[in-house]
């Protein structure tokens, strides 16, 4: 085969090759979503998100979490963060309103979520955020678990601290899960009994949680405090209803649910507000 022939074979894979995405500017929106295939950062323009306010039975992880981010939207030190616990508690709104908040102050801060199942692109992702000179990026991995099988958490042990280059000074990481070490107890328990040196082997798969430097953790409320939370969303959108009906109509619809959390309050509201005649 000659050099045309060459050449031209070249050519011809270069026009049929889908052309790379431009690097953002981050002027379009404060808020951006990791998508692969081809990698691209998609702008939010509205995030789904409550006002930091309104976020009850969570002061002591509200201001912790809200002084590192402040921290490090400054350009100072701060530290990655893991947010762990009960479901429906705040966890995810928490991490956006704290962005909200910073962006309120004037400071430079932009909200990138990343997909768990995309965690093995998040190299080339850290390549894009750490050439934007002048920002500040909180990069969000939500809702965070990882199974017997699965090989996305090494990816992850990078952004936090292992890897040659690291991580970019002007990219911070906040994740949430359920669980405080991300693994399933059953999985650690079956590590344990199965491996030829059960230690190490506990050890590879509990550590990634020990890279965060924060961590927060979110219980189940209390029934007054499921009923605070409410009042604080009937407050905020002006509903007018008094106490003992709300008692009494919240009651009985975490009873139907079988729990109480952040989530079931704004579902009853949600109903509530429905019920008034109120958009939210």
């Amino acid at each position: 085969m000659n050099d045309d022939t060459l050449t031209r074979i070249a050519e011809a894979l270069e026009r049929l090759a889908p052309a790379p995405e431009p690097d953002p500017s981050f002027a379009e929106a404060d808020a951006y979503v990791w998508h692969t295939n081809p990698d691209r950062l998609e702008a939010v323009t509205k995030v789904n998100r409550v006002e930091l306010s309104q976020l009850v039975a969570i002061d002591r992880s509200r201001d912790t979490l809200l002084a590192n981010t402040l921290q490090f939207a400054r350009g100072h030190a701060a530290n990655n963060a893991l947010l762990w616990g009960a479901r429906g508690m705040g966890k995810s709104s928490l991490v956006k309103a704290v962005h909200a908040e910073a962006r309120a102050q004037g400071l430079p801060l932009v909200l990138v979520e990343i997909a768990r199942e995309d965690l093995d692109s998040v190299g080339r992702l850290l390549a894009v955020l750490g050439k934007a000179k002048g920002q500040r990026f909180l990069l969000f991995a939500d809702d965070l678990s990882f199974s017997h099988d699965d090989t996305q958490y090494k990816s992850l042990k990078a952004v936090l601290d292992g890897g040659l280059s690291g991580r970019p000074d002007n990219v911070i990481l906040y994740a949430t899960s359920n669980r405080r070490h991300l693994m399933p107890r059953d999985m650690i328990d079956n590590e344990r009994s199965t491996a030829i040196h059960p230690g190490e082997a506990v050890e590879e798969k509990v550590s990634l949680s020990d890279r965060f430097g924060l961590w927060l953790g979110f219980h189940p409320c209390a029934q007054d405090e499921y009923l605070q939370m409410i009042r604080g969303y009937c407050d905020a959108y002006g509903l007018e209803i008094d106490d003992d009906a709300l008692r009494s109509e919240a009651i009985e619809w975490q009873a139907t649910r079988g729990a109480r959390s952040g989530r079931v309050a704004w579902q009853f509201f949600t109903d509530l507000a429905g019920r008034k005649g109120i958009s939210l």
